[in-house]
């Protein structure tokens, strides 16, 4: 592992404080000319004795701000040591999650997965329009059918196309067909520059699409084409199952960019989608008009809490790559077990096997089950498919229940 090292409960406190004591101190010091201050002391308890102890809780209480990019150039230099954590833990998902070459990649922690795929939409649609003089109705965003939403409102806001690729009923898979077709469709549209979105585990199904069967289509279309990876579920959890498992990180030079979401899997509190991009692209999302921002801001959201990252980090630091690897054996094994179930009662399901997440035929649950379980369907009026998404409460003496509701 190139940065990503297991800490005691000691060495991350004395980390998390150390960064804040190198942030600007508003009580202690002349702070006149910045626009934010402490949380409300009548409302929250800043001198609390638990608070020696508790270095989240503290950071949100000094309420650091880590609007822009801090992994290039200059930021806001009043919170420069929550900045130092947060930069930390970029590099470790960008070369230690997902492989990158060490210190090859820029990123930040965004409210979400959402706001990460739009940022590389927004990236992206720059890019095209300024290296390749490319006009909106030009570009387009490639994307499956299973993809999230967000493709969608990313189209809307950033004033381009969508094209959907059809994917199979059964295996949840584009094919060469699929992706062949979309791309025909889009050409006669007059798209000549593809943003294309590969899932890592999609919301519903916990699918992976094949980055491969996209490249081998564009490059025969010889179509100009950047490629952003949605591991908004998957990021913290396909790539420490131990199967062998297709090159989707980045390793792949076709891949450029990826979202994960720590709000999922690592159970960070709302609010730590994870954008990383190879250097050299997120220039393209500059606000040169932030003048008053040190660094300027590269990011779509613009302020946002420096406590996010600091818990993201924590969560990282407490478990250390190996600690994280055993988590997701252990869910692996739960889920293995479900499916086993599910055999034995002869219910129908998709699942792939570097994923957590199982999802039943509608038609083969009953709603009063489904209902009683909180299990989620692909559309609420008229659903074909239940999930169940195996996370860490989920136990197997919980999805035993529901297997006894099932045998009836």
């Amino acid at each position: 592992m190139h940065t990503w090292k297991k800490l005691t409960k000691q060495e991350i406190n004395n980390r998390v404080f150390e960064a804040l004591s190198n942030n600007v101190n508003y009580n202690s010091e002349t702070i006149l000319g910045v626009p934010g201050t402490n949380l409300d002391d009548k409302v929250f308890y800043s001198d609390a004795e638990f608070l020696k102890e508790a270095p989240f809780l503290s950071t949100m209480i000094h309420n650091p701000n880590h609007i822009g990019c801090h992994t290039l150039g200059s930021s806001e230099s009043f919170f420069h040591g929550t900045h130092t954590i947060e930069r930390e833990l970029v590099e470790i998902c960008a070369s230690d999650i997902l492989k990158a070459t060490p210190n090859s990649c820029d990123g930040y922690v965004a409210s979400g997965g959402t706001e990460a795929n739009l940022q590389a939409i927004w990236i992206y649609r720059n890019y095209f329009m300024q290296q390749h003089g490319a006009t909106n109705s030009e570009i387009v965003v490639l994307c499956s059918t299973d993809s999230h939403y967000s493709m969608d409102k990313g189209g809307n806001m950033f004033c381009v196309d969508v094209q959907k690729v059809d994917v199979d009923f059964e295996s949840r898979e584009i094919t060469d067909d699929s992706v062949t077709a979309a791309v025909e469709t889009a050409k006669l549209n007059g798209k000549k520059y593809f943003i294309v979105i590969a899932n890592m585990m999609t919301t519903m199904f916990g699918s992976v699409d094949s980055v491969d069967t996209y490249v081998n289509v564009l490059k025969k279309s010889n179509c100009e084409y950047k490629i952003h990876v949605d591991g908004a579920f998957g990021g913290f959890y396909f790539p420490f199952t131990i199967e062998s498992q297709p090159v989707l990180d980045l390793r792949n030079a076709e891949i450029s960019s990826f979202t994960l979401d720590a709000h999922k899997m690592a159970q960070a509190p709302y609010g730590t989608g994870i954008f990383i991009i190879r250097k050299g692209f997120i220039q393209y999302a500059n606000t040169e008009q932030a003048s008053y921002v040190e660094g300027e801001d590269y990011t779509l959201i613009g302020s946002r809490s420096g406590a996010n990252a600091i818990a993201v980090w924590m969560i990282l630091m407490t478990h250390g790559p190996f600690g994280w690897q055993e988590k997701i054996f252990i869910l692996q094994k739960r889920t293995d077990w479900m499916c086993n179930e599910l055999n034995k009662l002869g219910i129908d399901y998709y699942r792939h096997p570097q994923s957590n997440i199982i999802t039943m035929k509608a038609n083969q649950i009953s709603h009063e089950i489904a209902k009683e379980f909180w299990l989620v369907p692909d559309n609420h009026d008229n659903p074909s498919w239940f999930k169940i998404v195996v996370m860490d409460h989920v136990t197997i003496d919980k999805l035993s229940l529901l297997v006894d509701k099932i045998k009836g």
